[in-house]
């Protein structure tokens, strides 16, 4: 009676504790608080099954994924702020034309029959006989309009202040990518993960049938007490409650990267790659530190920020210099068929603020605090570099131990099992200890897959710290 209470205690203990973590979710992200966990639909859901390597999940996501398309037409639309501060630079001109009739009222005009008479007395005319104080004349012109500044120095810096923009947009398109590389990946190696422990999860159950169709056998036999076969009974059940877990745990795992890579939620997937394990070549901070510098694009997209308010800065500076342009026009003119006449102008014009120096001084202090700002938020990316590229380090190097003690405890399990086993079947033992030993490598094969799956996170991270995971996954996860 000691053996019976604890083996059969444990059972129901690890039944009740896959049941809950059969119910409540692991993870749930939803696009509405983050659109990286979102796509576009590119295709309706079919009966044929898709096979899905991991460049390929990579590869739908950079062309459907939600967070990166809202990215890439951010930068759109600051291309064409930029077009339009270029045209602030260069000429407009503008063709204008019409023809019609016009008839105008004379006496509402000032010219009354008084008037009127005077005038033609001038003329020596002596009545106002055929005169008509109602007017008609058909008038048909063509004018074309000549625009443009020559010098401004707020223009001049808000071009600059444009350009940097687009770079900075630029920069955060490519740190999207670098996103969305990592959420795919990390999903995609997430449900081979999950397909790992699903396997691990029917071996375990049809070992546990072997056992319990054996336990039976030699209880039917007369050559095993029944508490050994209700022993195996209670590891089947446990087993089966296991593997049902693990396979909600997969399809779960399956909907979450569909959603990410644009793939209808019906639509049947296989998954190719692997697990992957490679070792990393040793690395220092320094080392790292460097590379992140040169290749982050969230870094270069905030000295891009920060050289974008240095030159709105200037700009709000430079409202005291006079701004000098040109303005011209010609017009051709011609009025009731009698002959056409041209008419022009050509007018250049300066504008230099007289008295508005509490509004030019608020401007220049505005700016300069954004400016300064942006400066603080730099130096504290730099620092922040430093901290996630020494805290990745350090995850690669305590998961790759953990991964090499994992193994080793797998190899040790499958020993025992194979010991234990061998004394099972020569009668020289029980299958209790055959059934705790069978645990015991299956919790070592558990350990084994998410030791995997936390060091190839870790990579990751390592990566985009580094500011190379778009370009350099590969190398890391060794594909």
């Amino acid at each position: 009676m000691r053996g019976r209470n604890p083996v059969v205690r444990k059972g129901v203990l690890a039944g009740a504790l896959l049941v809950v973590c059969a119910v409540v979710p692991a993870q749930n992200p939803s696009s509405a608080t983050n659109p990286f966990y979102g796509s576009v639909t590119v295709a309706p859901a079919t009966d044929a099954t898709l096979r899905l390597a991991l460049d390929d999940a990579i590869t739908r996501g950079l062309q459907s994924n939600l967070g990166l398309k809202q990215t890439e037409n951010q930068q759109k639309y600051l291309h064409g702020q930029k077009n339009e501060a270029v045209q602030q630079f260069l000429p407009t001109i503008t063709l204008a034309g019409g023809t019609g009739v016009h008839q105008y009222n004379l006496v509402s005009r000032g010219f009354s029959n008084g008037v009127v008479e005077e005038f033609i007395g001038l003329l020596g005319e002596s009545s106002l006989a055929g005169f008509s104080p109602i007017t008609r004349i058909d008038l048909t012109e063509g004018k074309i309009f000549y625009k443009q500044t020559l010098f401004s120095g707020p223009v001049i810096a808000a071009y600059k202040a444009a350009g940097a923009a687009v770079d900075a947009s630029h920069f955060a398109t490519s740190d999207a990518r670098n996103r969305v590389v990592k959420e795919v990946a990390s999903a995609y190696l997430q449900a081979v993960a999950a397909a790992s422990e699903v396997t691990n999860a029917q071996a375990r159950v049809r070992q546990a049938e072997t056992l319990a169709d054996h336990a039976q056998q030699q209880h039917a036999a007369g050559v095993a007490a029944e508490l050994d076969e209700l022993r195996a009974k209670v590891e089947l059940q446990t087993q089966q409650q296991s593997l049902l877990a693990a396979e909600n745990t997969y399809e779960k795992t399956l909907i979450l990267l569909k959603r990410e890579i644009g793939v209808a939620p019906g639509q049947k997937i296989e998954l190719n790659d692997p697990a992957p394990y490679n070792e990393l070549a040793a690395q220092t901070p320094a080392e790292v530190r460097a590379v992140a510098f040169s290749n982050r694009p969230d870094y270069k997209e905030l000295e891009s920020q920060t050289r974008e308010y240095r030159a709105i800065h200037l700009a709000y500076r430079l409202q005291r210099l006079p701004t000098l342009s040109f303005n011209g026009s010609y017009a051709v003119s011609r009025v009731n068929g009698a002959g056409t006449h041209g008419n022009m102008a050509a007018v250049g014009s300066i504008d230099m603020p007289l008295f508005r120096e509490a509004k030019l001084r608020g401007d220049v202090d505005s700016a300069r605090a954004q400016w300064a700002a942006s400066q603080a938020q730099l130096e504290d990316m730099r620092g922040l570099i430093d901290q996630q590229v020494r805290s990745a380090l350090l995850d690669v190097g305590a998961t790759n131990k953990l991964v090499n003690v994992a193994r080793s405890n797998v190899e040790l399990a499958t020993r025992t099992v194979s010991d234990e086993t061998d004394r099972v079947n020569a009668g020289v033992d029980d299958n209790l200890p055959l059934v705790e030993a069978q645990a015991s490598l299956a919790s070592a094969e558990n350990n084994l897959v998410e030791s995997l799956y936390q060091f190839n996170l870790a990579k990751l991270e390592l990566a985009q710290s580094a500011g190379l995971l778009e370009t350099k996954y590969r190398e890391y996860l060794g594909r």
